[in-house]
């Protein structure tokens, strides 16, 4: 058997930045490549703006670094603006400890960087590009423009976007992958899955899960749509909203949604046939997914659908938008597909998800494919991408 052959070379010294210490995508994408990493011999700091010093929401076997901020005046651009300098004066203090490696993974992070190395303060970064938003404001464009153009080297998690980098901006990006956690996110059932089913009041059967809050990338208000279909059908069903912690405003959004949530009528609280959670305690998210017959998943636009894996791995069958980046990575019968744009197909393939031969058959083919996206894998992509940075920095892989 051959050598890893990253271990025969020198550790690394890696600087990873995210913008948050919620858990969402890019961020849990962040932490588990750190830890990653780490388990790889490579000293790893994951840097994430903690204003509150709340710490993050799981611990990691890298290091954190917990990088204070200022006060702001309200609003999304005053706050994104702040946050860029909280990065930029923690990198700029003289007992910051410097790395090989500086990598952002979202933009806030990017831009602070983008100025460090038009200060001398840095030689350069490398940037993940998760998926790309669209703004009314146009400072909000031009961060995120910014962010990937000052890259040295552009990484992304699919196909889908390293080919909209290349198509509209002339970017060649590497293509990096996504990863779970299968220690974390196991079929097998816990203590801890009976407890919160009782807590949540949750019923044995017919139970949908949507993850990533009320938000319109995540289609929210076509799952509730979907789901008062599938009432007709089965009226015992239930759905539960979990997380929602992005820093965009999607108040409109909301209101709309509670709009056709109080037309409705339907119950909603513990026991209920709705329960909208908020953010989940980490540690309750294996269990959340093995309580569900089915997380249902049909975004609108996503980077790559990390809680899709996660799902999987816990053995539950994942109703996913037929688009890409999920038909990248998740083939034939292995997921019920669905038009995201029509709740009816959404409803029909939470029915679809019931049946008993389906959740069987769904249950074995998520198992599998979750198996082949492991984070060691991953890491020694990056690693290769890190080292052919570093034998030439001054390359940029762009125009």
């Amino acid at each position: 058997m051959q050598p890893d052959r990253n271990l025969l070379r020198p550790a690394l010294r890696i600087a990873m930045l995210t913008h948050s210490v919620n858990p969402r995508g890019g961020v849990v994408h962040a932490m588990e490549l750190g830890d990653a990493l780490q388990a790889a011999g490579h000293q790893v700091t994951l840097h994430a703006p903690d204003p509150s010093r709340r710490g993050l929401f799981r611990e990691t076997r890298c290091a954190f670094a917990a990088v204070p901020g200022g006060a702001h005046d309200a609003g999304l651009t005053n706050m994104v603006r702040q946050r860029i300098n909280d990065y930029i004066n923690w990198f700029e203090l003289a007992d910051t400890p410097r790395y090989d490696i500086y990598h952002a993974q979202d933009t806030i992070s990017a831009n602070a960087l983008a100025t460090l190395t038009e200060r001398g303060v840095i030689s350069g970064f490398l940037r993940t590009v998760h998926h790309l938003d669209q703004f009314d404001d146009s400072q909000h464009t031009a961060w995120q423009n910014e962010g990937f153009k000052s890259a040295a080297r552009v990484l992304c998690v699919s196909k889908l976007w390293r080919d909209k980098l290349l198509d509209q901006y002339g970017i060649a990006a590497d293509l990096a992958g996504n990863g779970v956690n299968i220690e974390r996110y196991q079929p097998q059932a816990m203590p801890r899955d009976v407890a919160l089913r009782i807590e949540l009041g949750l019923h044995t059967s017919h139970v949908f899960l949507a993850v990533g809050g009320i938000e319109p990338r995540k289609n929210t208000l076509g799952i509730l749509q979907a789901f008062l279909c599938l009432q007709r059908v089965y009226p015992q069903a239930q759905l539960v909203i979990a997380g929602g912690a992005s820093l965009l405003d999607h108040e409109a959004y909301r209101q709309e949604f509670n709009r056709v949530l109080q037309e409705s009528g339907i119950a909603v609280g513990p026991g209920k046939s709705l329960m909208i959670l908020g953010q989940v305690a980490d540690g309750d998210m294996p269990a959340l997914f093995r309580c569900a017959y089915a997380l249902v998943f049909p975004s609108l636009k996503e980077g790559f659908g990390l809680a899709v894996l996660e799902a999987m791995a816990c053995g539950t069958p994942a109703v996913v938008s037929r688009i890409a980046p999920f038909t990248e990575y998740l083939q034939g019968d292995s997921c019920v597909w669905a038009d995201p744009e029509d709740p009816a197909s959404i409803a029909a393939g939470m029915a679809h998800a019931c049946t008993p031969q389906s959740q069987l058959s769904l249950r074995a083919a998520g198992l599998a494919i979750s198996r082949n996206f492991s984070w060691s894998k991953i890491a020694n992509i990056h690693l290769d991408i890190y080292r052919a940075y570093l034998a030439h920095p001054l390359e940029i892989s762009h125009a």
